[in-house]
Parts: structure tokens; sequence; C-alpha cells
């Protein structure tokens, strides 16, 4: 009997007991179409897009823009974005709306059809800054920069 206890005991400690959280991001907007022809030089609020956290952990989150490698659109330069807020905080289960503000330049702005995609993703702190973790949700955008006169 003692043997059998052993053995169990054992194979329990051999075990690595394996507990992790989930760190998870879903965004609750799915596109976003910029009806209107927009002009170089003018700023323009667009609609927002919601942040999830689908995880079970409080985590930090962040707002950015990225591009799809091969696409027949333009691509428009990440300086052109600024997000309200871009860096938040959310518990499991919690939202935050970001506000997104696009502003074109005056110079260098090729009128055309432009694609990007919203992402939102989680961040975690290291020791040389902030770094993404590697999962990440997005809202597609789409919009049309006029000629200039």
């Amino acid at each position: 009997m003692k043997k059998i206890i052993l053995i169990i005991v054992g194979l329990a400690l051999g075990v690595p007991l394996i507990v992790g959280a989930r760190i998870g991001v879903g965004v609750g907007t799915g596109k976003i179409y910029v009806n209107e022809k927009l002009r170089a030089g003018v700023i323009y609020d667009l609609p927002p897009f919601t942040v999830l956290n689908t995880g079970d952990e409080l985590g930090n989150y962040g707002a950015s823009v990225e591009y799809n490698e091969v696409q027949p659109q333009l691509k428009p330069a990440s300086e052109w974005f600024s997000f309200e807020p871009s860096n938040f905080t959310l518990g499991p289960g919690q939202v935050q709306i970001v506000q997104v503000r696009l502003s074109l330049p005056v110079k260098d702005v090729k009128p055309g059809d432009y694609f990007v995609y919203l992402e939102g993703h989680p961040i975690k702190k290291s020791v040389s800054g902030e770094t993404s973790i590697g999962v990440a949700a997005a809202a597609k955008l789409y919009f049309t920069v006029a000629p200039a006169n």
C-alpha cells in the first residue's frame, strides 16, 4: 500500500501545475466607410471603434493602425491618425470606445482610395518600454481622398 501511495505522490509531483490567464481582445466595429471624399489639409473626426477585453484578466490595451501587406488601395501614413485614448486599461469583459482623428497633410497626399486597419491590442510593459503581445483585433477603414484643386 505504501508503494502505491509513493507512486501516486511521485506522479503528482512530476506533473507540473499549469495555471494561466487568458489574454484576449475584440473590436465591436467591423467596417468603417467614409462616404464623403476627403481633402488634403483637413482634420476629420472619424466614427469611433470599440475595443473589448475578451480575456479573463485585467490588461493594458492600445490602439494603432496596421496595414495589409498586399492591397490594391493606397496606404495612409500612420502619422495621419491619432487615437483618444491611445492606451487604456480594461478588466475582463470591459469595453473602451476609441475616438479616431485623421489629419490629412497639405502636401504629399495622393488622391485615391485608401485602406487601413484600426487595431486594438494588449500591451505588455517590458524593461525597454511597451511591446505588443501578438494578439489583436481590427476594424477596417476605407476612405477616398479627392484630387487637389
